[in-house]
């Protein structure tokens, strides 16, 4: 029992006047030796860690407010308080916090918040020096009244006292009967009189004020004293609209009468705030920051005593998604759970967590389906509100339905492709809907979110997921923008498309691009599949033609995030398909102006040329350079002729550099008196060098074929240094014939052994040679073919096709 009534949340008040949650957990008071005197503890639940630990000052101003309150400020910008679990909890602690400072229990609060400037200001004024007077509640005494309220608003002090008499004796409840006497009277100097009054009541931020103020019986009277504000020509009409106007529609009857009268206060208090009050700028920072801590409270309320009440909850979801329920009921239920998630943003962490899990087990994912594809507009973006609070609460958790989806339904009622059909389909000429629905997009899709180590597969499953069943949809507008046949089969959007170049189109195209390079930089794999699969980036570049300017930059965008990532797949793809055409394109048509296009152009192609881009280098200049050479305002385009001569230089170099040393090998092999040519035959070694190369290039190609055809011919190098050949029997050497005869090239020290005798790997037996073999096996050879397999002319991709 102790320990449910010691129950509390710990808040602390934050720069923005906001109470933020930090923790729950069980308070004690207990003397603690290192703070010298009797202290608060809180204790968290979770692991016992102290949350909490704040010594009670003889001289700190404690305030118990709603009975389950206790809060107290330690510093002159650190607000702290106990929201206890039980009202049995807060007395006991309140009567301890009492006995410490030796004050009466009955009191809620239990000091002024005097500091050294208020006190010596406090002293000049002996009439004053221990209590505010009130005049008596009387009509003619209400300018007075006035007066009084307003001149104390600049003393904190002043304010305590004014506070503790308005409490007592029921000051307050007859101020406002009098309003009602003045309107009858249509007292108008009167009812001014008494908007001062109550705005200046308010601004004295005091729970136990706002205790009688708000509740069922003083309310509205508030509310009416402030219609009459001095300034207006005519009163507002706010009772009205809160009695009539708005209506409270409860869209399951809610049983408990407490629920009810929280759920109209919180209202009506929060109206009060937005919509009657000056914005809090005008006023001191801390004017009304009990007035929002009262609402916060009230919330927090609200949606624990909503939740703990199962029935009311899973009646709710049982008509959300029943089929036979009204539209317009199924608009009530929808607009429900809005107010319920946005109350739920008060609920301190854990607690929160326990909520929207609640509302998955309930099935709101499976509800969010049938209402978002309503027709009702107010309805969808209710639903889409909602969809939002859970995706910001846990992707994963939306990530896990997708993906059991497939395994029930048809590709087109997905819920991902669902809110792709409600992006693509936004009326809103601003596409205000469309932007909030792409940003959840992409929250769903970044793999940053994906790294729970819960679920290491997560990121695989879900982007294999997304590019199978969804992908083809976003991409849906693109496709039919270039009038590909595809776009055809995909009804879910094709009745919303609108492919003229008009500036909704344009915008929509644009948030799909920015979500498709958002996919380059972050998906890799999936991505370039798709892109490569679908030939995107060439009907992407389409759109450069765009009469929009900032669709075109879009799709240059787009096509800079595949550059940037410096992937061949992709440069070999780019290549191929001749996509800088219409990129070149634009740049000439564009003429000398200086713009953001221009500019965006220009950095494309200094991105190539200073991360050295060899295949994207010579493509440009192969094809386009004479189109380019007349731009002299930039370096850019000689820079990449620089480039591109540099490389050329350098792969000549390297080419002469291997033949050289080849060529001074073979002569350097004063017992090799032969060569061969590809069909094994003897013949004379050329000498003289301008014939060597194309010698040279016979050699390295038979070398190749042979390496390819049989590796085990390679020559081995033995432990001496020399090399060791293995020659290719024929069916002419099992049966006992010659071949052609031939020498190994052997080092000197291999000629013979030691003791003069032949060596026994000089001389192998004599056999057919059936293809050349390589003399002599470099060390770095292997590196360099590899080199000139990428570097060399003959396997560069041709650039003109």
């Amino acid at each position: 029992m102790s320990d449910t009534r010691r129950r509390v949340k710990v808040y602390t008040l934050n720069e923005d006047r906001q109470w933020d949650d930090r923790g729950t957990g069980h308070v004690s008071s207990t003397f603690v030796e290192r703070l010298k005197g009797i202290s608060l503890l809180v204790r968290a639940e979770s692991d016992g860690s102290l949350l909490l630990e704040s010594k009670i000052s003889p001289n700190t101003a404690y305030q118990k407010q709603q009975d389950t309150l206790i809060v107290w400020s330690e510093a002159e910008n650190y607000d702290l308080a106990l929201s206890f679990q039980e009202k049995a909890g807060c007395d006991e602690i309140w009567e301890k916090i009492c006995q410490v400072q030796g004050k009466d229990p009955a009191l809620e609060i239990t000091q002024d918040p005097i500091d050294e400037s208020e006190e010596e200001r406090f002293e000049e004024m002996p009439e004053t020096s221990h209590l505010v007077e009130l005049p008596p509640c009387e009509l003619a005494r209400l300018e007075e009244i006035a007066d009084l309220v307003t001149s104390v608003l600049s003393s904190p002090i002043r304010r305590e006292k004014l506070a503790l008499a308005l409490m007592s004796e029921g000051y307050m409840k007859k101020l406002l009967q009098l309003f009602q006497v003045c309107e009858d009277l249509d007292n108008r100097e009167g009812l001014h009189h008494l908007y001062e009054i109550v705005r200046g009541v308010l601004f004295l931020n005091k729970a136990a004020l706002f205790e009688v103020m708000f509740s069922d019986d003083c309310i509205m009277d508030v509310v009416g004293c402030l219609e009459f504000d001095p300034s207006l020509v005519q009163p507002k009409k706010h009772r009205e609209f809160l009695t009539k106007t708005a209506k409270f529609k409860e869209v399951i009857p809610i049983t408990d009468s407490e629920l009810r009268q929280k759920i109209h206060q919180t209202y009506r208090v929060q109206y009060i705030q937005d919509i009657i009050l000056p914005t809090p700028s005008v006023f001191e920072e801390n004017f009304l920051s009990t007035l929002t801590s009262f609402i916060f409270f009230n919330k927090v309320e609200i949606v624990s005593m909503l939740q703990e009440d199962e029935k009311f909850l899973t009646e709710v979801f049982a008509q959300l998604t029943d089929e036979a329920t009204e539209d317009s009921k199924r608009r009530e239920l929808v607009n429900f759970f809005k107010e319920f998630c946005a109350f739920s943003q008060t609920l301190q962490p854990q607690n929160r967590d326990a909520f929207f899990k609640t509302l998955a087990n309930l099935g709101i994912l499976p509800a969010l389906e049938i209402v978002m594809g309503m027709d009702d507009l107010q309805v969808r973006a209710a639903a889409t509100d909602i969809f939002s609070y859970l995706v910001e609460f846990s992707p994963s958790m939306v990530r896990e339905f997708v993906m059991q989806e497939p395994q029930q339904t048809d590709d087109d009622v997905l819920l991902i492709n669902v809110v792709i059909k409600q992006m693509i389909c936004d009326s809103d000429p601003e596409l205000g809907g469309a932007v909030q629905l792409m940003g959840l997009l992409r929250t769903l899709i970044d793999p940053e979110n994906m790294l729970a180590p819960t679920n290491k597969t997560e990121k695989t499953e879900f982007l294999s997921f997304f590019y199978k069943y969804c992908m083809q949809v976003l991409t849906v507008p693109l496709l039919a923008s270039t009038k590909d046949p595809i776009a055809v089969s995909f009804p879910i959007v094709n009745a919303c498309l609108c492919l003229s170049d008009n500036f909704q189109t344009a915008q929509l195209l644009a948030l799909i691009l920015e979500l498709l390079t958002f996919c380059v930089e972050h998906h890799t794999y999936h991505i370039k599949t798709y892109i490569m699969n679908k030939d995107l980036l060439r009907r992407v570049l389409v759109l450069m033609n765009s009469k929009h300017t900032f669709l075109a930059l879009c799709a240059l965008r787009f096509m800079r995030r595949i550059i940037g990532q410096k992937d061949e797949y992709y440069n070999r793809y780019i290549v191929k398909g001749n996509l800088f055409e219409p990129v070149i394109n634009t740049l000439l048509d564009n003429g000398t102006r200086y713009n953001l296009l221009n500019s965006a152009i220009i950095e494309l192609f200094e991105f190539i040329k200073v991360e050295d881009i060899k295949s994207l280098i010579a493509h440009i200049i192969d094809n386009y350079y004479k189109a380019l050479e007349s731009i002299e305002y930039v370096q850019t385009f000689k820079g990449l002729k620089g480039r591109y001569e540099q490389e050329k230089d350098r792969q000549t170099l390297r080419l002469n550099s291997r033949y050289r040393r080849d060529a001074r090998t073979l002569d350097e092999d004063e017992d090799e008196e032969m060569w061969f040519n590809e069909d094994g035959e003897a013949i004379e070694k050329s000498r003289p060098e301008e014939e060597f190369p194309e010698s040279f290039g016979k050699y390295m190609e038979a070398k190749k074929v042979k390496e390819s055809d049989n590796k085990e011919n390679f020559p081995k190098r033995t432990p001496t240094g020399s090399f060791k050949f293995t020659f290719s029997h024929s069916a002419g050497a099992a049966n006992g014939t010659n071949g052609a005869n031939c020498k190994p090239v052997t080092s000197p020290t291999s000629a013979a052994s030691p003791n003069g005798s032949p060596a026994k790997s000089a001389t192998p037996p004599a056999t057919p040679v059936t293809a050349m073999v390589g003399l002599v096996d470099y060390p770095d050879d292997e590196d360099e073919e590899d080199e000139d397999e990428e570097q060399s002319p003959r396997k560069r991709p041709r650039l003109g096709s």
